[in-house]
């Protein structure tokens, strides 16, 4: 089993890392990072006792966001669950999530789990 997280270069992104870790320590998983950011993505502050792969894609030009983390999720069937960051929205933002954000809630194969930092 496996956890795939989708890291975009926010606050967000990193609230979802560190929930994605968190889960995948307590339920003894796999973690596997999207990296959506166009530099390295930082793992050092993360549990160390959760085993995370992360995952780059090849800058602006390597797959839409959304259809990289879906075609990660088919390339690893043992994944169970995806986790992303959601924004703080108005009462017409609530309506209109961003496009990667829908997308994947709408076309993820697998259970979502949504966060937002505190």
């Amino acid at each position: 089993m496996a956890i795939l997280v989708a890291v975009s270069d926010n606050e967000e992104g990193r609230h979802a890392l560190r929930m994605a870790a968190d889960e995948a320590a307590s339920t003894n998983t796999d973690l596997i990072a999207v990296n959506l950011t166009l530099g390295a993505l930082d793992v050092s502050e993360l549990d160390s006792k959760v085993s995370v792969r992360v995952i780059d894609r090849a800058g602006r030009a390597d797959r839409d966001p959304a259809t990289a983390v879906l075609d990660e999720i088919d390339a690893h069937p043992d994944v169970t669950r995806l986790v992303i960051g959601l924004k703080r929205r108005s009462r017409v933002g609530k309506a209109l999530l961003g496009s990667v954000t829908q997308r994947l809630l709408m076309t993820s194969p697998v259970p979502v789990l949504s966060v937002q930092p505190s």
